[in-house]
């Protein structure tokens, strides 16, 4: 059984053109296909360390599963969402093909008896939506040819600058001109490096009548003095004149104007240096976070509730969440503080604090309790107390 066959489980009959009855259209005009834009976009070095910080901060979300409905689903994936993947894994891999794509889809592993027992990202090189006997099917089109097709409604599709298209993100073409003056950039510098390595020069011939002649002394002169590689002494007869050599001087963007390309692909991703080089906290991190991760959490969060439980489920509240832990990343001082300040007050409990400085909770649910000083008190009861004073 192949992993195509493991994810999917029992494969629908995929309707083929002849026996698709129409094609899905939106109200927009626009056919619903998305099609990859290769993966060139991920080889760019600046894209790339932009796009891994992103996913390296999802990664690193806390998936839980609230409510009472389909107990199967929460003892299932309250650890890893598939038997391939951790959660962790999942959600870096998901949040790449989001950056890279602007469209994730997430399908959900079925068991033998068609009941969700996982969820697994994939990376389809072409999907469209098509409809079959009243049912739209989610169709898959792989690098190597396997198609595979899912209800609509069991699976789940994550977006980013989605515009002309109701379901489906737009491309990155807008990037196309940053990108193409990186590769400039970067042809510059490679040849730059090869002019660097070798040495040319130019002359004027003199007792030269005929073109033959000239092109014999050529030929001549590049045998005797580059034949052998190992290096040597350059003697120019007195048949040639005004020797000079060709200094060459490659052109390479400017430092501030590198910068600017760097700029333009962190803005492009809403990221800026400090978090590509691990040196944002507290408020740095906060604005990163409630900027770039936080809403990937919110979407996912949504489509993951949609897939696993329906609308009556959800009202009683049955939900998926992806959470993080932003406290963490203050400096410690500021740690100390949110410490004392929100746990003497019953805010936050020893356990709850114990996280902030990434420690294991107490034993017990000693950690569950929570402690609030002697010189706080109900501000009801010591209105009252005043009241009877005044009596």
């Amino acid at each position: 059984m192949s992993l195509l066959d493991k994810i999917f489980g029992k494969k629908p009959e995929i309707p083929s053109k002849k026996e698709i009855s129409s094609f899905f259209k939106t109200f927009t005009g626009y056919s619903p296909v998305f099609t990859s834009w290769g993966g060139a976009l991920y080889e760019v070095q600046q894209v790339r360390s932009a796009i891994n910080i992103i996913a390296t901060h999802v990664s690193k979300l806390k998936v839980e599963i609230e409510g009472s409905s389909k107990a199967i689903i929460k003892a299932t994936l309250i650890h890893r969402p598939n038997g391939f993947s951790t959660w962790s894994q999942f959600l870096y891999r998901l949040a790449t093909i989001l950056y890279v794509q602007n469209t994730a889809f997430i399908v959900p592993i079925l068991d033998k008896y068609g009941r969700v027992n996982g969820v697994y990202p994939v990376l389809p090189s072409k999907c469209e939506i098509v409809e079959f006997e009243g049912v739209l099917y989610l169709r898959y089109t792989f690098r190597n040819g396997d198609k595979a097709a899912i209800e609509l409604d069991r699976c789940g599709i994550m977006t980013k600058f989605q515009y002309k298209d109701d379901f489906f993100g737009e491309k990155n073409s807008a990037l196309n001109p940053t990108l193409s003056l990186i590769d400039i950039n970067n042809q510059g510098i490679r040849e730059g490096i090869k002019s660097s390595a070798s040495f040319r020069f130019m002359a004027k011939t003199t007792n030269f009548t005929k073109e033959d002649d000239l092109a014999k002394e050529r030929k001549r002169f590049n045998e005797a003095s580059f034949k052998d590689e190992g290096g040597g002494l350059l003697l120019f007869p007195n048949t040639y004149a005004d020797i000079k050599q060709i200094d060459s001087k490659p052109f390479t963007i400017s430092d501030k104007q590198m910068e600017l390309i760097d700029n333009n692909i962190n803005n492009y991703f809403g990221v800026n240096k400090d978090v590509l080089q691990n040196s944002a906290f507290g408020d740095k991190w906060s604005a990163f976070y409630e900027g770039c991760v936080e809403p990937f959490a919110i979407q996912f969060s949504e489509v993951l509730t949609k897939m696993f439980f329906s609308d009556i489920e959800q009202s009683t509240g049955n939900e998926v969440m992806a959470t993080a832990n932003r406290l963490q990343y203050m400096s410690n001082q500021e740690k100390l503080n949110v410490s004392s300040q929100l746990s003497d007050r019953g805010i936050l409990n020893r356990d709850e604090v114990r996280e902030i400085w990434n420690l294991p909770p107490l034993p017990n649910d000693e950690g569950k309790k929570y402690i609030i000083r002697g010189e706080y008190k109900d501000a009801n009861e010591q209105l009252g107390n005043s009241d009877n004073d005044n009596k």
